[in-house]
């Protein structure tokens, strides 16, 4: 016969398992807020300093992918839910202690201001998709614009949106500053998860989702200027996420035992290889090094460094969700 002595239910096997109750979709609903907020604060920055005519992708055209990856965000949050059809509640109140309030009435108050921006330069983002080989984008485009013209409302809508484009710049740079930010605090928010329990996941959250909104644009700019204005942007924001991440990791294993418990999941344990391996390494420093190649004078398509930031910046939050999962506090 053999004995056993608990000294807490906790070492009851399935008393208290692995809480993995968030999956794909917040994730995903992480990664494409902080993109939004990247596309938005770079669109508003940049015009509020008059830059429209050196940087007409940033401005004008990228934008218009906000207001869609916000939706796709929302989507994925609502599959998230228990009950999808009740998400509007969270409308019904506002709890300034809570993460999820803030967040959820950001993104309402972001929502139609990412619509209204993209629709002041309606004009110049069809001209833009005129000079594609996939004509769709445009007709829709055209057809709307007959439709502004056709409907008083949309036209005043249209007209409202140009008249106070400096106040809606103004908005949209501080709430794509506190959704960018907010994307990281709804983690940290979590104090029972040793991982997700540090200031810095605001900050770097941030941080990467304006990498990701830099990344998007250069991808797209057509002008080469404006191209390596944001590759030296992005560098930027690589040296400071990075900075981020190591200053993370020194906090972790110079705090308790259960948040070096957590830091060992990256230092030698199960989450190694894909975060140093493909996000820190693939995801940062090898589009680092190919934008620096580009800076001096070598041929690299821009679409590939892109690429690996958008990469990294979705692989990093799947890994920081899954694995704060993982960490709990022992008592």
């Amino acid at each position: 016969m053999k004995e056993e002595l608990f000294i807490s239910g906790r070492d009851i096997p399935f008393i208290d398992p692995v809480l993995n109750v968030w999956h794909w979709q917040i994730p995903l609903y992480l990664f494409v807020g902080g993109l939004a907020a990247g596309l938005i604060f770079f669109a508003s920055y940049f015009y509020l300093k008059g830059k429209e005519k050196e940087y007409p992708m940033a401005i004008k055209i990228a934008p218009l992918l906000a207001p869609i990856v916000i939706v796709l965000g929302l989507i994925a949050l609502i599959l998230d839910l228990r009950h999808p059809a009740y998400f509007w509640q969270l409308y019904t109140t506002i709890r300034l202690d809570s993460p999820m309030s803030w967040g959820a009435w950001t993104l309402g108050a972001i929502m139609p201001l990412s619509i209204l921006w993209p629709l002041s330069y309606i004009q110049d983002i069809k001209n833009y998709f005129g000079d594609w080989t996939f004509k769709m984008p445009y007709k829709l485009l055209v057809w709307f614009i007959k439709m502004i013209d056709r409907y008083w409302i949309i036209k005043w809508v249209y007209e409202l949106s140009i008249k106070f484009r400096k106040p809606i710049a103004i908005t949209n740079l501080i709430l794509a500053i506190i959704l960018g930010v907010y994307t990281g605090i709804l983690l940290s928010a979590f104090n029972a998860r040793p991982l997700w329990n540090t200031s810095i996941l605001g900050p770097l959250f941030l941080v990467s989702g304006l990498s990701t909104g830099a990344a998007t644009i250069m991808w797209m700019a057509k002008d080469h200027h404006e191209k390596i204005a944001f590759s030296k942007i992005d560098l930027l924001l690589i040296a400071v996420e990075i900075f981020f991440i190591v200053h993370m990791f020194m906090g972790f294993l110079a705090s308790s035992e259960v948040q070096q418990e957590a830091a060992a999941l990256f230092l030698g344990g199960e989450f190694t290889a894909v975060f140093w391996g493909f996000f820190v390494t693939i995801g940062l420093v090898f589009p680092a090094i190919l934008e620096i190649m580009e800076l001096n004078g070598f041929k690299i398509p821009i679409s590939i460094p892109a690429f690996f930031i958008l990469f990294g910046g979705a692989l990093f939050r799947f890994i920081m969700v899954d694995a704060g999962q993982i960490t709990r506090f022992l008592y």
